[in-house]
């Protein structure tokens, strides 16, 4: 029965943390976070653990599709050199720092390296839940460096545990076709999975048949990337971008996409809030795993790799700034120019996750020759611990840290979206006479659609900043809540005549789907 217990439990605590997160003024993945920890004192959920493979081939397969789906393909391009450094260099460079200091305390090199490698990469879900109050430029760039970085951290981990094992080697050349052949062969996988995807989708007239092509996409390519040994984290982030650029182009698509938002969404929003409740039952489950000097050793440990996270991640922000203004004077880099204070806040959203957990946890138990893999217990426990105080305490010290770095108010989303409505509405109305033309339509369908579309747009540019006439927007809400209270009438009227059985629950389904529909366009949720 665990399993069933297991899905209440976590579900529940879901649902009470996201509803006392904000009321708490604390971000739900923290409450999540210290829930699991409290549920690791109640005996039977002891056993629920984190499997490594649900997290790398289920969990992040599906969250990274959604994040890089959802995310701004022209905010990575216009900051794509600095996401490149932070998910390459950065990586490398902290995985060594991570390792030196780890050795510097008795670890032996082999597991100190698969230590850094472990914890070097920023997490796609932790980034993506506790740093939405950050302008749109800094949330693109720290959710698009969490999703490239690991698979930087991967092709690391598996070099540090194939040389401590004895199955791999290292030299310059052997590691630079390691990360080359991961990269080109991962964002391959993901761009044929999703060319292919879409051709399939073409055979399909059904949005839930469609819908299943679509949500095979992750997975697929993630295997794919797998069987051929490349980056299987590169592979679903790729998917998820080119879906993002060739998706809205599909043609009679809305129902597919329509339904495939409310799965993604809720889907990814449950595997999250699981994520975050199972690791804390498997941190407090590693502190078992130790006692006496050794669970001293590895707290000291834990203090100090994570003074090191820190430490490196500064550094590297500022040192990376200032070496770039160095290299390039142009006018538009220096547009691109952030505050001291942002990169601080940059350095304290670098939170880790489930899937430096994951790899921890991957650590094999024995080596080639029989003899047990080195440290694994203090690599697993210091890996919890680091993830443990970058999501709490970070985590609870962000809000804190935006508000003093004073970061410049972002509007832009609000901008083109209105510049998106007015050039849309502008060349629908332009385009009519052709439209109705062609469609051979009534002159009175015309003169009313006509209206509405006037209506709709006088609304739009009632809305610009610079607009003084209130009157347009005040009938507009006037007119958006008499029709919601129409609307709940004519919800009312039609369960009543359900209740009376006038007529049946089949068509009180139907006509409720409509007045759900008409609803949502009105309130925009």
């Amino acid at each position: 029965m665990l399993g069933l217990e297991l899905v209440v439990v976590l579900s529940l605590a879901v649902l009470v943390c996201n509803s006392l997160g904000p009321r708490w003024g604390v971000a739900p993945p923290v409450l999540l976070l210290i829930t699991g920890v409290l549920l690791g004192f109640v005996p039977e959920l002891r056993e629920a653990h984190l499997p490594p493979e649900t997290v790398l081939l289920l969990f992040l397969p599906a969250l990274l599709y959604w994040e890089s789906l959802t995310t701004s393909l022209r905010e990575i391009r216009n900051n794509l050199r600095g996401i490149v450094l932070m998910s390459t260099l950065l990586v490398i460079i902290t995985a060594w720092a991570v390792a030196a200091a780890a050795h510097a305390l008795g670890l032996p090199w082999g597991p100190a390296w698969v230590l850094g490698a472990a914890i070097s990469p920023t997490d796609a879900t932790a980034v993506a839940a506790l740093a939405r109050m950050l302008p749109r430029r800094n949330v693109t760039v720290l959710r698009a460096e969490s999703l490239i970085n690991d698979g930087t951290a991967l092709v690391i981990y598996g070099l540090a545990v194939g040389i401590t094992v004895g199955e791999e080697h290292f030299s310059a050349p052997h590691v630079s076709m390691l990360f080359l052949f991961s990269y080109l062969g991962g964002a391959a996988a993901g761009a044929l999975t999703t060319w292919l995807a879409l051709r399939a989708r073409g055979l399909f007239n059904d949005p839930a048949l469609g819908n299943v092509v679509m949500i095979l996409i992750p997975f697929t390519a993630y295997l794919l990337a797998e069987l051929i040994e490349v980056s299987g984290v590169l592979a679903a982030v790729v998917a998820g971008l080119v879906m993002s650029q060739a998706g809205p182009r599909v043609s009679g698509a809305a129902p597919m996409r329509r339904q495939a938002d409310a799965f993604w969404s809720l889907a990814t929003f449950l595997l999250n809030g699981a994520l975050f409740l199972l690791i804390g039952l498997e941190a407090q489950s590693t502190v078992r795993s130790l006692s006496g000097s050794d669970l001293t050793d590895a707290l000291t440990l834990v203090a100090i790799v994570t003074a090191v996270l820190i430490t490196v991640r500064l550094a590297f922000l500022f040192a990376a700034a200032y070496l770039i203004r160095l290299i390039d004077r142009r006018p538009q880099q220096r547009l691109r120019r952030v505050s001291n204070r942002a990169r601080v806040v940059s350095t304290l959203a670098g939170f880790r996750g489930a899937v430096s957990l994951a790899v921890a946890l991957s650590v094999p138990t024995a080596l080639d020759s029989g003899e047990p893999f080195p440290e694994r217990d203090q690599v697993v426990f210091v890996t919890s611990g680091v993830i443990m105080v970058t999501l709490l305490i970070q985590g609870l010290l962000m809000p804190t840290v935006v508000r003093w770095a004073h970061l410049p108010t972002d509007t832009s989303v609000d901008e083109e979206l209105l510049l998106a409505e007015t050039r849309a509405t502008e060349g629908a109305l332009a385009a009519l006479p052709d439209l109705a033309a062609e469609t051979g339509a009534a002159p009175p369908v015309v003169d009313r659609l006509r209206t509405e579309y006037e209506t709709h747009l006088a609304v739009l540019y009632a809305g610009r900043a610079e607009a003084d006439d209130d009157s347009v927007l005040q009938h507009a809400e006037d007119y958006t809540t008499l029709r919601l209270a129409l609307i709940a009438h004519k919800r009312a009227t039609v369960i009543s005549l359900r209740d009376e059985h006038k007529i049946d629950d089949t068509v009180l389904r139907q006509i409720q789907a409509k007045l759900d529909s008409d609803e949502v366009r009105l309130t925009h949720r």
